[in-house]
């Protein structure tokens, strides 16, 4: 895997962000000099995928094999120790810079055909800062010549300056969890209510001993078609991540030494991930976005500053 290269430094008003070239990855967002997500060395591959864009699908398909339109196929294994295929393609990949100003950027990458993967799709995720926050725009078009599968989503870690996430509390939007094996981390069952459960996140709760690798559903959107996932530090302050609904998943991650699995110089983090699509989807077809020749699909996702 080739380690991280250049990144595109943006700004507006008291934000800034760094944008990889590898990955499209978010390597920062800080506000007013505090940072709002996990961040990595520039030349470093980002521990954990931190910041990463997956594509064409997130997350795992079992086995690497999946059936779309009548035909079979086998993707590389990439993750041999549970015998699946991770996080699409691109995110070890240099993107195309296509165009930056002083607050935006705008990226693509042609994910290509790989064993396994017959179809052309072409990616553009655009970073874009304001006064208001970062938003992120990305779309995908079918560039070929037969209908493709597509899932994507963003391995972004949050955090609440140099707050300890223990210190921190959680709340997120979700309506339901997708149970999993926890072995393979695989769907074993239907989704289920989280309400009233130890999933339960609609009111805020202290981090302390909490771990997660979970997908759940966004299903408890504000009047503006938003799904709010916000952690807060003991002032009250925090950082808040809002997804449309195009983007009606997330999966939130513990970073954990527990669990062997520490982020680099922090120990415990979170990430609470966008996505399109949940575990597996590729199989089980639950919101598996379907492109027709030269269809083009965008969804947007984005994190600002929270005040007391």
């Amino acid at each position: 895997m080739a380690a991280m290269a250049d990144a595109y430094s943006i700004s507006s008003g008291k934000y800034r962000a760094e944008i990889a070239a590898a990955g499209a990855g978010l390597r920062l967002l800080e506000f007013d000099g505090s940072p709002l997500t996990e961040t990595w060395e520039v030349g470093t591959i980002p521990p954990l995928s931190a910041g990463l864009v997956l594509a064409p699908w997130p997350n795992r398909v079992a086995d690497g094999a999946f059936t779309f339109g009548g035909s079979d196929h086998q993707l590389e294994i990439t993750e041999p120790s549970r015998n699946n295929a991770s996080h699409g393609f691109v995110r070890r990949v240099d993107w195309t810079l296509v165009d930056r100003s002083e607050s935006r950027v705008e990226q693509s990458v042609d994910i290509g055909q790989h064993p396994g993967w017959p179809y052309s799709v072409e990616v553009t995720v655009v970073h874009e800062l304001s006064n208001s926050g970062l938003v992120v725009t990305a779309s995908a078009t079918n560039t070929g010549e037969s209908d493709a599968p597509y899932g994507m989503g963003f391995h972004t870690f949050v955090r609440v300056g140099d707050v300890p996430l223990d210190d921190c509390t959680l709340e997120f939007s979700a309506g339901t969890r997708l149970q999993l094996d926890p072995v393979r981390n695989l769907p074993n069952g239907p989704s289920v209510p989280t309400a009233g459960s130890e999933f339960d996140f609609t009111a805020p709760r202290l981090m302390t001993d909490v771990w997660l690798d979970t997908p759940f559903s966004a299903e408890v959107p504000d009047a503006d078609g938003k799904a709010w996932h916000v952690l807060r530090g003991p002032d009250g302050t925090g950082t808040g991540l809002w997804t449309d609904r195009e983007f009606d998943w997330v999966q939130v991650f513990t970073a954990d030494p527990g669990h062997d699995q520490a982020y680099p110089d922090r120990g415990r983090a979170v990430a609470v991930e966008p996505m399109t699509c949940p575990p597996d989807a590729f199989n089980s077809g639950v919101d598996v976005i379907v492109l027709t020749p030269g269809q083009t699909w965008t969804g947007s996702w984005g994190m600002e500053f929270l005040t007391r």
